[in-house]
């Protein structure tokens, strides 16, 4: 077998092997502020420790300051969240939240404004698998935005 054909072996032996190790990372801490009784907060919650983000809840009664202090105050949703110094902005999807943190823009964060239907958390039986087209936006230091994912 010559060199070549070793190293592309190594090479795919490599990428195949690569989501196991970086499941074996430490997971990415998210903090959420969240009203006590929103159960779409708490399905989001649970969809971002389903795809192995390590997350924390605080229950406050109005999450709009933590929302203006974020940087986020023009695209509410029903909770703010923050990672590794991004806010996230309502019900983003954890690929979008992994595609943030690998990419590492110099932004504010993500925000899925509103409460789109289909969206982490708004997409349990008693919506009755009816999806919003909507867009995860990219929220700049400035509090401008440009399409991040679009999702129709």
């Amino acid at each position: 077998m010559n060199i070549s054909r070793i190293t592309r072996r190594v090479a795919l032996a490599a990428a195949l092997c690569a989501p196991a190790f970086a499941t074996a990372q430490t997971p990415a801490k998210v903090e959420v502020w969240k009203t006590p009784t929103c159960g779409c907060c708490e399905d989001w919650v649970k969809h971002m420790r389903d795809n192995g983000f390590a997350v924390t809840t605080h229950d406050v009664q109005d999450t709009g300051p933590i929302r203006r202090n974020a940087g986020m105050a023009d695209y509410g949703s029903c909770h703010t969240a923050v990672v590794d110094g991004y806010a996230l902005e309502g019900h983003v999807p954890a690929s979008d939240v992994r595609r943030l943190l690998l990419e590492k823009p110099d932004a504010a964060g993500l925000a899925a404004p509103g409460m789109p239907l289909g969206s982490p958390g708004m997409d349990g039986p008693e919506y009755g698998g009816r999806k919003t087209p909507h867009d995860v936006l990219l929220v700049d230091k400035r509090g401008g935005a440009k399409v991040f994912q679009a999702y129709r």
